[in-house]
């Protein structure tokens, strides 16, 4: 077992982040958060990466922030730096995967809680193991989610049902999640990574230009309206049209239908 907080790996062009706390439940500190958002910064631009990766060790995903840096010296007690350890650090996961367009894949297993469930929501898809349980557990400790999840969580599951789990702080298991439209597939526990990495190098095998742009036009769309979204998506084909991947891809396309008409 690596003896790092949270360690990083680069195989199959696929990045694989592992928080590595198991005997906290892969609780995270600030000192994971920025190596986890300077390597998502260097992934950003690197050939090597077309897919990301991101779980625990162990048999969970993360419970959330170590409440202990918040003890001990690591914060002042100032509104204005719990404010900017939130903002300046933790906050900087959320906001560097924004403008990443590469595919981001959550593959949990166990207990996703309050700041780690949030950090699977902002993830582009969800894998979870049919062990997993999930829970928006600020309301317990006096708290609003505080990592994103009162922005992922409604755009996943609906205004009601995302109030419902932020006030209650309940938890839910994987069948429940998977209803409510919250992740994309459940595996069994021993499948999950094996699953997850086969479907993440089936699109690092993929025309990677076209699979950015696919997320890019699908966020952009998200915020704008049809005649700007048609816009923005036209300016894609046309750039795709001229890339050597999409070029490749249709000529293959054509011989396939050609070789079907003899």
């Amino acid at each position: 077992m690596n003896d790092e907080e949270i360690f990083f790996d680069k195989t199959d062009r696929i990045g694989t982040i592992t928080l590595n706390r198991p005997k906290r439940k892969n609780a995270f500190t600030l000192n994971m958060i920025d190596q986890w958002s300077d390597t998502l910064i260097k992934w950003r631009n690197d050939p090597e990466v077309h897919v990301i990766i991101v779980t625990g060790a162990g048999k969970n995903f993360c419970s959330g922030v170590d409440l202990s840096i918040f003890r001990g010296g690591q914060q002042e007690d100032d509104p204005l730096e719990f404010k900017s350890i939130l903002w300046d650090r933790i906050h900087r996961i959320a906001l560097t995967l924004e403008d990443i367009d590469k595919p981001v894949i959550a593959a949990i297993e166990g207990v996703a809680i309050g700041a780690g469930m949030d950090l699977a929501l902002m993830c582009d898809l969800r894998f979870v193991s049919d062990t997993a349980r999930f829970s928006e557990g600020y309301i317990k400790v006096g708290f609003v989610p505080g990592d994103g999840g009162a922005y992922y969580l409604p755009r996943l599951v609906g205004i009601a049902k995302a109030l419902e789990l932020f006030w209650t702080g309940d938890f839910i298991d994987a069948q429940e999640a998977f209803r409510i439209g919250m992740i994309n597939r459940v595996y069994p526990a021993d499948q999950l990574m094996v699953q997850t990495r086969n479907f993440a190098k089936k699109l690092a095998e993929g025309p990677s230009t076209a699979i950015r742009m696919v997320k890019r036009a699908t966020s952009q769309s998200s915020r704008v309206d049809l005649r700007t979204a048609l816009d923005l998506i036209s300016s894609h084909m046309g750039i795709l049209r001229h890339t050597k991947e999409t070029q490749d891809a249709l000529k293959a396309m054509m011989k396939g239908l050609d070789k079907g008409k003899k």
